[in-house]
């Protein structure tokens, strides 16, 4: 299965698409999973017009996107189970807020957003997945976005791109 990872796209209700080159990044994905921060529901209905989607609210969102999504959510995907939160909170890092929100699950991936900031890195056997921002990349160089695969091994991987025309 291939998924499409995006989160904090932080859009307004006037956006008329999404960047190309994440459109076209995205074609043929099975699934797209949005960590959060979609700011307008305008983003899901031009997410779902590439694949499917699924998400959560980051603490940019209103109530729409909470009622529809929820904060916090585990996945089973064939065998494999995610974990996808924004990761917004005070005390310690993103990555850590994000994988403790998760302990007791025991999940085989976190997907996470809200730094902005590209990550991927396996802690005591838990995949931590932050695709960065396809839209607004704040003090990183380049947008970004992710896909996992998952089929006998998980494999997970990040797309950077200048422009988000």
């Amino acid at each position: 299965m291939r998924i499409g990872i995006i989160s904090d796209t932080h859009l307004s209700d006037r956006v008329e698409k999404l960047p190309d080159v994440l459109v076209q990044g995205l074609q043929g994905v099975e699934l797209i999973l949005h960590a959060g921060d979609w700011v307008s529901p305008r983003v899901i209905e031009l997410v779902e017009q590439i694949a499917p989607c699924e998400g959560v609210a980051g603490n940019n969102d209103g109530p729409d996107i909470i009622d529809r999504f929820g904060h916090k959510k585990l996945l089973t995907l064939g065998e494999y189970r995610i974990g996808l939160i924004h990761g917004d909170g005070y005390r310690k890092t993103t990555e850590e807020r994000a994988r403790e929100a998760f302990q007791a699950q025991q999940p085989d991936i976190v997907i996470f957003g809200h730094s902005h900031i590209p990550f991927q890195q396996t802690i005591d056997g838990v995949l931590m997945f932050n695709p960065g921002s396809p839209t607004d990349k704040r003090r990183q160089p380049r947008y970004s976005y992710g896909i996992i695969e998952l089929g006998e091994k998980i494999r997970a991987e990040h797309f950077f791109y200048d422009s988000k025309i």
